[in-house]
């Protein structure tokens, strides 16, 4: 059963992303407390988890060829 069916050059791309919220989301963090933006850093968490999860379910697929 094919959760996503998604093609190489469309996980490269989301990849890519991620690796960039990823990085935004450790610039924030590092900031001190009152410096941070929290409605960003929750947006940021929620779209890398996101992105994270359908990458690595891509991933495990390809496995099952």
């Amino acid at each position: 059963m094919e959760v996503l069916n998604v093609s190489k050059e469309v996980t490269f791309i989301l990849v890519i992303v991620s690796m960039a919220i990823w990085v935004t989301v450790s610039k924030e963090a590092v900031k001190p407390s009152k410096e941070i933006n929290w409605w960003k850093m929750i947006t940021l968490l929620s779209a890398g988890s996101l992105s994270a999860l359908v990458i690595t379910i891509t991933l495990f697929q390809s496995l099952s060829l």
